[in-house]
């Protein structure tokens, strides 16, 4: 039985996303965001709590994120979490804990002239595109980049 693994977060993109390509043409997108947290300390203090994450992509959601994530950019994220383990050379164990994007929403920019927020039809038309990849879609894609990860003497079924 699986176990609950959902996550939801909101943030902005801190740098231009990185888009790559699997040695069989699937996309592949990792969009940094940083998630703030505000809350008041025993003392009463307010305080900014930042947190970073990176956010994966697969195959058409990960084209459009290239195209529309933007370094700025506010997103909401629902997702789960993936660790990923490996050796390195000196056979040390490493692992990363990574966000699976399932759905993209993609929060309205600032216009520079007047500092208002506003949805483009073309925003809206993005997160469609992007939300449109089917499930199966995207858990070939991470089984494949899993899959180059592993050493090939591993590889093997």
């Amino acid at each position: 039985m699986n176990q609950l693994n959902s996550l939801i977060i909101e943030g902005n993109v801190t740098k231009e996303p990185e888009l790559k390509e699997t040695p069989n043409g699937f996309k592949v997108c990792v969009v940094p965001v940083a998630v703030n947290r505000f809350y008041k300390n025993s003392k009463g203090e307010g305080v900014n709590e930042v947190s970073y994450f990176n956010v994966e992509t697969f195959g058409k959601m990960a084209e459009t994120c290239a195209k529309n994530c933007e370094k700025g950019r506010g997103l909401r994220v629902v997702g789960r979490l993936k660790q990923s383990r490996w050796q390195t050379e000196d056979g040390k164990t490493t692992s990363r804990v990574s966000i699976i994007a399932e759905h993209v929403e993609f929060k309205k920019k600032l216009s520079t002239e007047d500092k208002t927020a506003n949805t483009s039809r073309e925003d809206l038309d993005a997160m469609k595109e992007a939300n449109s990849a089917s499930p199966e879609q995207e858990f070939i894609l991470e089984q494949e980049e899993a899959m180059e990860k592993v050493p090939e003497e591993i590889a093997v079924f």
